[in-house]
């Protein structure tokens, strides 16, 4: 989770990770097995304090290497995936085209791209081809931003990325669930200002 450990809200996460790390390893072990227990079967926002909780501690477990050590069995419905070793649990974002599913546990690529199945591939590359470009207004050069109506787009891409998110977490993350034992999907897009509460549910 963290990005800068500079800033107050990483010094934040780092704060909460504390409960994790003070966990032995069987603890930790034990308590990811329980709460993966509990996240199977549905499709979860990023933004839900279970999965915020999850993170914290898979972060913590990727650092001590806690699924290689086997203190735990996995839940039947889970794979391990092949980046860790942990278990497979996709994190779909607006990035799946090019970097594949992302991995909650070591923050590494769970799934390439070209490893999903066909069928989820097309809808799922329809969607990130869809959604490219909007997210690329965030960006527009100052050049670019002076020949338009730029804070109009920027409302208009942020509106947009709303619904494309909501569509991602409504119809394309129950999909995944075919073939996946949970699924978290990425709420918000912190380049548009869109925050998961500008999400419809």
């Amino acid at each position: 989770m963290a990005v800068n450990p500079e800033s107050p809200l990483d010094r934040l996460w780092q704060e909460y990770a504390g409960v994790f790390k003070n966990f032995d390893d069987l603890t930790l072990a034990r308590w990811m097995a329980q709460t993966l227990g509990q996240l199977e079967g549905r499709a979860w926002r990023l933004s839900h304090p279970l999965v915020g909780a999850y993170r914290l501690a898979a972060q913590v477990a990727n650092d001590r290497g806690i699924w290689l050590q086997r203190l735990v069995t996995i839940p039947a419905a889970y794979v391990a995936a092949e980046c860790c070793r942990a278990p497979l649990m996709p994190l779909l974002t607006r990035d799946v085209k090019e970097s594949g599913f992302g991995c909650p546990h070591c923050g590494g690529t769970s799934l390439n791209f070209d490893e999903i199945s066909p069928e989820l591939r097309q809808e799922l590359s329809a969607w990130a081809d869809e959604y490219a470009p909007i997210h690329a207004v965030a960006h527009w050069d100052d050049a670019k931003q002076k020949r338009k109506d730029y804070q109009r787009k920027l409302e208009d891409a942020a509106e947009s990325a709303e619904q494309l998110l909501a569509r991602a977490g409504q119809q394309i993350a129950p999909k995944l669930l075919e073939s996946y034992a949970a699924v978290i999907w990425e709420d918000q897009d912190e380049c548009l200002e869109v925050r998961p509460e500008d999400i419809p549910v």
